[in-house]
């Protein structure tokens, strides 16, 4: 896979490097500035919520200071699994456009090639796919093989689909196969795929609206009985007894939201 990586890096040209076309991991991401100081101020906003909810203490303000590293991790992951999703449903429309491409008498190669100009039509130069597309067809004209270019694509992005259909490509190409049908019928089964878990988003949404909702009216509930019934809690804070089981809640209610979005969350 060196090769082809040091192959896109020379052909770059115009672009400058390879990581300014594609990105060479698709698991990892660095937050950008403006990221950081909007999710620096999230987490210090809730840092300071939960030192009044749980501890009444400006200690812990510092003490959980350093729990901002974590959330900004969480938020990386985040983006991460958002890029994914974009990704996965961008390579369904590439490969629709190769199947067309194929079934209109293309070669495998001129399929690829053709494809790029549909998917620009669909999402604009800046995009990921027509991104990887410039790259691939780039790898082409330099008399790289397919199959690795594609099983390269696989392996930098992390994603099933797009590894399964790199298999079946391989698999296909090299059997002799109808590598039209053969790659129609994955395409199609890849594609449903795909749509099953979007329709599973959207049936879910309702709930993590909810889950949302729900984080919140612990807070909410502590805030109304703080405000209407004036030192019920004070017995909780300022001595060891109440500091250790306010934070055994803080533990069970942090066990609870990370479970639900574990429960909720859709693998790509």
């Amino acid at each position: 896979m060196q090769r082809i990586r040091l192959a896109i890096l020379k052909s770059s040209g115009r672009r400058g490097s390879c990581e300014g076309i594609v990105k060479a991991d698709y698991n990892e991401y660095t937050l950008t500035l403006n990221e950081i100081i909007l999710y620096g101020a999230e987490a210090i906003a809730l840092i300071i919520l939960i030192s009044y909810i749980f501890y009444r203490s400006f200690l812990a303000v510092f003490l959980l200071s350093p729990t901002i590293i974590l959330f900004l991790d969480h938020k990386r992951k985040r983006r991460i699994k958002s890029e994914k999703e974009k990704l996965t449903l961008q390579f369904r429309e590439m490969m629709h456009s190769v199947i067309a491409g194929l079934q209109a008498g293309y070669s495998v190669e001129n399929a690829f090639e053709h494809s790029y100009d549909d998917l620009i039509l669909l999402y604009g130069r800046d995009e990921i796919i027509p991104k990887e597309i410039e790259v691939i067809n780039r790898n082409l004209r330099n008399n790289h093989n397919l199959e690795e270019v594609l099983t390269d694509l696989a392996e930098r992005t992390h994603v099933k689909d797009i590894a399964d259909f790199a298999e079946v490509f391989r698999i296909a190409k090299r059997s002799g196969g109808d590598l039209t049908a053969i790659l129609g019928n994955t395409a199609e089964a890849i594609s449903d795929r795909i749509e099953v878990r979007r329709e599973i988003a959207v049936g879910i949404s309702d709930k993590k609206m909810e889950q949302k909702i729900m984080d919140l009216v612990p807070f909410g509930i502590i805030f109304y009985i703080d405000a209407t019934s004036p030192g019920f809690f004070e017995p909780l804070y300022h001595n060891p007894g109440g500091v250790a089981l306010m934070t055994v809640m803080l533990g069970v209610y942090i066990f609870a939201f990370l479970l639900g979005e574990k429960i909720l969350d859709i693998r790509y």
